[in-house]
């Protein structure tokens, strides 16, 4: 983590004090900065940006509290909740989303999502692809490519490329204190190589377990021991446009570091990308306490101190999200669960509820339903809705039927994702589940075709798009599927 102090000044958070600007990885196992100096995609001035928000529930959301109730059901299905009216009729949600009922008619849910694996991971939400043991999977599955397959935001970092030159086309946001996803990192670039891996803003020092493609452990390793935050105590950013005393202090950083050998081969390129970086959209776009106290807190975010961990950091990430995707960002994902967000033990998940299922929901849904529904609006009053697509989803639901722990297991035969935005025809469900919500019942939607949709609304025609992966072999990017109908 890199850290550069700011001036002293008065925030959204109310407290008058010196800011910092924190730039993680800064290519030192994550995407590379020299990346950022790609030529910008030609975009024609009547075209308006389209960018793709993914927000991911990791652990596995329980479908039947959320978005598919069955009130009819018996007790042992339905649960605790009840199911509230929404903006549009005939769509209900759970008690617990007051706020989401009421944007209902800016949002469309699919209650019949299907393809998921018994596998906590989140590599086919972040790819629409099953996994290889290269990237978290236990069990080996043919026909993956080497390298592993590249997530949604290095796909669109390839195919579209930088919107501006000091923007990363992908950027991948976590609270700084988790390894916010199960076995997938929200960065993985898979065979598109680590210049298409997303910018992390929020790296940390990871001493847990990281599932990256291509990664070996010894780099894994080298990779957290380098990764503590550095400060460069004699720039700030008044001084950040001086781009010699930048240069200076940067060659200290790296004489610092160069020992690990994770600089290797850095060049002038890199510096320079470094500089574009920290003085442009970018930091911008990180510096969220700038947003007026009352937008703050439509977002869950307190007019105190923040809290180092807790609800209004996860909430953060919402509005980070906003402005990134306002200043260019093609693709920003994110990742929503309670607190503690770190693995208490290998079976340890964010949404993982084997037990207290409602106990967790009580403490989970309203500050999801703060997060989503302030994201949405706010979208929407800036005038960016039309451009932006959102897709909120994890990988798998939750059994129908609650176990002896008032919990619900793991069910990949049926599940839901809502999506937002991006001209898609909204205020509408998609798909339905049988009255025990154990599988779809009539047009049943694979995460792939979530995927051929978003790429739909990029102006990426997914059916004829191929990617090669590092033996030249080109793969699909959705293997057929075509984008969901209803929506497009």
């Amino acid at each position: 983590m890199l850290t550069i102090p700011g001036p002293a000044a008065r925030f959204c958070d109310g407290i008058a004090r010196r800011s910092f600007l924190k730039i993680g990885g800064l290519g030192f196992g994550g995407a590379s900065l020299a990346d950022l100096l790609r030529a910008e995609n030609p975009e024609s001035a009547g075209n308006r940006q389209k960018s793709i928000i993914m927000i991911l529930l990791p652990g596995g959301p329980p479908h039947l509290d959320m978005f598919d109730m069955k009130p009819s059901a018996p007790a042992e299905i339905r649960g605790e909740f009840q199911p509230i009216a929404s903006r549009v009729p005939g769509i209900d949600v759970c008690e617990l989303m007051p706020l989401t009922a009421g944007i209902m008619d800016k949002l469309a849910v699919v209650r019949s999502l299907h393809g998921g694996l018994n596998d906590h991971n989140l590599h086919q939400c972040l790819t629409g692809w099953e996994t290889h043991p290269q990237q978290g999977d236990s069990v080996a599955r043919p026909g993956y490519p080497p390298g592993g397959w590249p997530s949604l935001g290095a796909a669109v970092s390839k195919l579209q490329g930088s919107r501006h030159p000091g923007v990363p086309p992908f950027v991948s946001l976590s609270p700084p204190n988790a390894e916010s996803t199960t076995r997938a990192s929200l960065n993985q670039p898979g065979f598109l190589g680590i210049g298409h891996a997303g910018f992390e803003p929020n790296r940390r020092k990871r001493n847990d377990i990281v599932y990256k493609s291509g990664v070996s452990q010894k780099q894994v390793k080298r990779d957290a021991e380098s990764s503590a935050d550095i400060v460069l105590k004699d720039i700030s950013l008044d001084r950040l446009g001086d781009r010699r005393r930048l240069l200076t202090s940067f060659d200290r950083l790296r004489r610092r570091v160069d020992a690990s050998g994770v600089m290797e081969g850095m060049d002038e390129i890199n510096r320079q990308a470094l500089g574009i970086l920290t003085s442009g959209r970018l930091a911008n776009a990180l510096a969220w306490r700038n947003e007026e106290v009352a937008l703050c807190k439509k977002y869950g975010i307190p007019d105190s101190a923040m809290p180092v961990l807790g609800g209004a950091e996860l909430l953060k990430q919402f509005l980070v999200a906003r402005r990134l995707v306002q200043v260019g960002v093609r693709c920003v994902t994110l990742a929503f669960s309670q607190w503690p967000l770190e693995r208490m033990s290998r079976g340890g998940f964010n949404w993982d509820w084997h037990s207290q299922n409602f106990k967790n929901a009580r403490d989970t849904l309203p500050m999801l339903d703060v997060g989503l529904s302030a994201l949405i609006e706010d979208l929407a009053a800036q005038d960016m809705l039309e451009d932006v697509s959102v897709v909120m989803w994890g990988e798998f639901g939750r059994t129908p039927k609650i176990n002896n722990t008032a919990g619900r297991d793991h069910w990949p035969n049926a599940g839901s994702v809502l999506l937002a935005g991006g001209g898609m025809k909204v205020g509408q469900v998609v798909g339905s589940t049988n009255r025990l919500g154990e599988h779809p019942q009539d047009r049943p939607v694979h995460f792939r075709e979530v995927f051929a949709t978003l790429y739909h609304q990029l102006g990426i025609n997914a059916s004829h798009t191929t990617l090669s992966d590092l033996r030249g072999r080109p793969h699909p990017l959705v293997d057929g599927r075509l984008p969901i109908r209803e929506l497009v």
